[in-house]
């Protein structure tokens, strides 16, 4: 019987052999099918499963080293003093950094969205288009933005491919490489922007047969880096949508200030444009500590402190720099730094304001 077990035991390690190889043979066979002779089952699933959006923030990693994709920078203005400082400390700040290295940033454009041209036509490239008719913002004066967006891709020449929306609170802290890619858009996630904790009132302007609430980004349309031929789609919606959102009072007193935001975060998910989330675009002082590796400072907080470097927002600080100190002429030049103990990026801020204030032709405080 001992005999009868050798060839037996043999006949079995054979077969098991034979079973094996047919196995890493089939697993090598299937990758190679699908072109990846080298990588091993738990590589190719993370292959397949990275090559489609992530929802939140990645993009395909096939559109990821694209270069060479300059885009035109549209910056939406009214003629108040308050904004015309603003805008001309970031026209400021475009310029320094346009053409250095890492730099895709292409020409500058304001959209001057008050009906006539102001004082600035000369410094800043400017095309003046028109205010929505008297009393339709509703002393909502953002609302002219989708407007002024429209009318300025119907009668501009855009040679770039791409555009950037922006505001006159940005300052660019280094040069800004082209952050979309393809149909992929780049925004900024706003932390306030939450879509699917107000979902009974997006119904209402994106019904379920468009999609989940969740395909609604949480952004505004600015920063955003976009195609143009996706902006001329989306604006009109964004501007139609916007004037229903303020029209329901629901809506209204649902998203306040931030009305417009939503209504081109709706008014992307309703053309299925979806973006690609970067936290790295920019930076919002007092609440963000370092600017590091971002593009750009919203200056849209206050920022207030005590002569300890204590933050007392909601408070008038010993120390404060807030542009709403400002709206009915600039600051003036040479702006007294913040104390020891405040946050890198309000130091920044204030040093930036100040290097552009100083370069500035004319700069006068209180201009308009």
């Amino acid at each position: 019987m001992a005999r009868a077990t050798v060839p037996f035991l043999m006949l079995v390690a054979f077969a098991l052999f034979f079973a094996t190889y047919n196995t890493v043979t089939m697993i090598v066979r299937h990758s190679n099918k699908l072109g990846h002779p080298d990588l091993d089952i738990m590589d190719e699933v993370k292959e397949h499963s990275s090559s489609f959006i992530d929802p939140v923030v990645k993009m395909p990693k096939s559109l990821a080293t694209t270069t060479n994709m300059p885009f035109h920078v549209a910056l939406t203005s009214t003629d108040a003093p308050y904004t015309k400082w603003q805008s001309r400390i970031m026209y400021y700040w475009y310029k320094r950094f346009k053409d250095q290295p890492g730099s895709e940033m292409g020409e500058f454009t304001r959209v001057l969205h008050s009906g006539r041209p102001d004082n600035l036509m000369n410094e800043i490239p400017t095309v003046v288009v028109d205010p929505l008719p008297p009393g339709s913002d509703r002393g909502y004066v953002v609302l002219n933005r989708p407007w002024a967006i429209v009318q300025w891709l119907r009668k501009a020449t855009i040679k770039e491919e791409y555009i950037m929306m922006a505001e006159p609170d940005h300052v660019f802290v280094k040069p800004l490489p082209n952050l979309a890619r393809e149909d992929y858009p780049a925004a900024f996630p706003f932390f306030y922007i939450k879509p699917t904790e107000h979902s009974k009132v997006i119904r209402k302007f994106y019904p379920k047969e468009n999609g989940p609430v969740t395909d609604i980004d949480p952004i505004g349309n600015s920063p955003v880096i976009i195609k143009k031929s996706q902006l001329e789609k989306i604006a009109p919606t964004w501007m139609n949508v916007s004037i229903r959102l303020k029209d329901d009072p629901e809506a209204d007193k649902t998203f306040g200030w931030v009305l417009e935001m939503y209504g081109y975060a709706i008014a992307s998910a309703l053309h299925g444009v979806q973006h690609v989330l970067r936290k790295d675009f920019m930076v919002q002082p007092p609440w963000d500590l370092d600017v590091g590796k971002k593009f750009i400072i919203h200056y849209t907080y206050g920022c207030d402190y005590t002569m300890k470097g204590e933050l007392t927002y909601g408070k008038i600080g010993e120390w404060r720099f807030d542009k709403r100190s400002y709206l009915q002429g600039a600051p003036p030049r040479n702006l007294s730094l913040p104390p020891p103990g405040v946050p890198e990026s309000v130091v920044t801020l204030v040093k930036m304001v100040n290097e552009a204030t100083a370069n500035i032709p004319d700069w006068k405080e209180g201009q308009s």
